[in-house]
């Protein structure tokens, strides 16, 4: 999947893993065992860019083994975990301590199909997840759908390099975050902002964060 610059150079778009093969079996195991290591700064960092907290009800889509989510449910806010793999699903809810668990629900779901209702959620996040998309412009308007006015957007994705190819190549490039917050503008969310950070010691990523206007 590729798309065009203003002056015609071609690039892969936010979603250029698109038809990477999902999780599943015993290497779907391992890999979701391998994802509860590493991912809390991520976590971090998007519960300080969201502000995520008491009264804030967060949608996690794509969240693997629920790093993100139970950081999100320690910070008082109530958490949705989306993912279309089960057996993501399957190691997330025994890692689930009792203390938290009446703020989190683990459900089955993409990020073109959330099992949500309307206006049900004050944050959406996709941590490291936007890249696998299969349909960009049907996660944006279910996002828009699901949340509330004001609610915020937030994708995080590992700034790569444009040359990089297998498994270094999964994340963002400046020119696909760039991408990325254009492509939310047009679905009607507002204020599309970019960022960079250092989420950890030689973990570089990249950041938009938009709003749904109200309506």
């Amino acid at each position: 999947m590729t798309t065009s610059n203003p002056v015609g150079r071609t690039m892969p778009a936010p979603n250029h893993h698109a038809h990477y093969p999902g999780f599943a079996g015993v290497g779907g195991l391992l890999a979701a065992l391998t994802f509860t290591v590493g991912r809390a700064a991520d976590a971090d960092l998007a519960i300080r860019l969201t502000g995520a907290g008491p009264g804030d009800h967060v949608v996690d889509v794509g969240c693997g083994p629920g790093v993100a989510v139970r950081r999100a449910a320690a910070s008082a806010a109530s958490v949705v975990g989306v993912d279309p793999a089960p057996v993501m699903l399957r190691v997330a809810r025994p890692l689930t301590r009792p203390r938290t668990s009446s703020a989190v629900r683990y459900r089955a779901g993409s990020a073109e199909a959330l099992p949500l209702p309307d206006d049900s959620a004050t944050v959406v996040w996709s941590l490291a997840t936007v890249h696998h998309w299969r349909d960009l412009d049907a996660g944006l308007d279910e996002a828009l759908r699901v949340l509330r006015p004001s609610g915020r957007l937030l994708a995080i994705e590992r700034c790569v390099e444009p040359a990089a190819r297998g498994q270094a190549s999964h994340g963002w490039t400046d020119d696909q975050a760039r991408m990325f917050a254009d492509r939310c503008r047009s679905a009607g969310f507002a204020d599309a902002e970019i960022g960079h950070h250092q989420s950890r010691p030689g973990r570089r990523v990249v950041s938009v964060l938009a709003h749904r206007v109200g309506r």
